[in-house]
């Protein structure tokens, strides 16, 4: 039986390849496209946000069946101020995304599915099938590179329900009146019903790894310290963020050596809080946009993209710099706090 020729490949069910996935499917039905996916389901176990003012209002439109839960405001906390912003924020489940590439994608998504090597044109899988496309997306995740220099955003996460109603109606974006230890630390908490929350412990920190038994004590003692008692875990999530500190963006690419790459491994997302949903929008229309979707082509457009981006984000990775670098790990709350009495429009301006 001869092995079936693709016009496009997608290696990983993440956010960016998935967000490719069902704008083409949206705008370019006709095209032979291919998921492919190691875990049972794409998309992971994961909880992705966005401010309001990330997008415009037609990738809200296109965004919005994906959207799980919306708040028209946020809250932040610091040892010496706490501040309610007006901006909206809204969060995608990473099971209703799933859901939805698995209706966009049927058959032409393959779950459970390892692959061996990833070339522009080919993938090898693991059991020595090989597959062809007009060209080949790599979209599986971070990966250390020799050219960027990375610190790193350790979090894990509880959704939870509690005995009683929690009373929250936004979110908190930051509480970093927590203590602090060996970096940056605060909660992420999003309120989803009037007893469900998810508390999200996050440090950043020079190494990946994650003391997960130390996160969920924390999550454990904030909510007592907020007076909630929970009654059920209802689901985990963690993971290491890239935050980006310098870097050579050129020889990052070259090294790519002609490989398209998407989100995390495009070097595509914000460098100092790691959101990564609007670049992968942006990305997801660009690529559905493009007259010729052969692999040199779709490489020049997305590294000429990602050196775009990586050229106007100069002071986010000074920021992060005195994040991680500058004064006693204990202290660098304070650049935060200092950040978050600015006025609310040029905060929009530092998220989107």
């Amino acid at each position: 039986m001869t092995t079936p020729h693709y016009d496009l490949i997608l290696v990983g069910g993440g956010l960016a390849n998935g967000l490719i996935a069902l704008r083409l499917k949206l705008e370019r039905p006709a095209l032979r496209l291919l998921m492919l996916e190691r875990d049972a389901r794409p998309g992971g176990n994961h909880t992705w946000s966005f401010h309001a003012g990330d997008l415009d209002a037609a990738q809200h439109a296109w965004l919005s069946p994906l959207v799980g839960c919306r708040w028209a405001g946020h809250r932040v906390v610091f040892p010496q101020r706490t501040r309610q912003l007006r901006g909206g924020y809204a969060s995608i489940f990473s099971a209703d995304f799933a859901g939805a590439l698995e209706d966009a994608l049927g058959n032409d998504l393959w779950a459970d599915t390892c692959v061996e090597s990833v070339q522009p044109t080919h993938v090898t899988l693991a059991d020595g099938r090989v597959l062809h496309a007009g060209a080949v997306i790599d979209g599986r995740g971070v990966t250390n590179n020799p050219h960027v220099a990375l610190g790193h955003q350790a979090f894990l996460g509880q959704e939870v329900r509690l005995a009683l109603p929690h009373g929250l109606e936004q979110p908190i974006l930051m509480d970093a009146s927590v203590t602090q230890d060996d970096g940056y630390r605060f909660v992420y908490v999003l309120p989803f019903t009037a007893d469900t929350l998810l508390i999200e412990d996050t440090h950043y920190v020079d190494g990946p790894q994650v003391d997960a038994a130390s996160l969920r004590g924390h999550i454990q003692a904030y909510a007592q310290a907020q007076g909630w008692e929970i009654r059920e875990t209802l689901r985990e999530e963690h993971g290491v963020l890239p935050i980006t500190l310098a870097g050579d963006i050129e020889a990052f690419w070259r090294d790519a050596d002609g490989q398209p790459r998407s989100g995390l491994r495009a070097g595509l997302f914000h460098p100092t809080t790691g959101y990564s949903l609007p670049h992968a929008v942006r990305l997801a229309e660009l690529i559905a946009g493009l007259d010729d979707l052969s692999a040199p082509a779709l490489f020049a457009a997305i590294r000429d993209t990602a050196c775009r981006e990586w050229r106007h984000q100069g002071y986010f990775r000074l920021l992060n710099r005195m994040l991680f670098l500058a004064g006693r790990s204990d202290q660098r709350w304070r650049v935060m706090q200092r950040f978050y009495g600015l006025p609310e429009p040029l905060i929009e301006r530092f998220y989107a």
